[in-house]
């Protein structure tokens, strides 16, 4: 593996289902529009309650990417 220049994106995905498939959505989304998208990390969770239960919940992850 040689050596490579990443760059950043902040993307913030939503599910009604869980943690896991807002950060599917959110790379999904991302994945239409940006090329070589290597790794992420989550830096933040939250969720929105409607009438005391999980109704979605927003996960904001750093996506890196390699630089052509």
């Amino acid at each position: 593996m040689g050596n490579h220049v990443y760059k950043h994106l902040e993307l913030t995905g939503s599910s009604t289902v869980g943690i896991e498939d807002a950060v599917n959505t959110a790379l999904e989304k991302a994945n239409e529009t940006v090329r070589n998208i290597q790794w992420f990390t989550v830096t933040e969770t939250r969720g929105h309650v409607v009438d005391g239960k999980v109704a979605y919940w927003q996960v904001t992850i750093n996506a890196g990417f390699t630089l052509e």
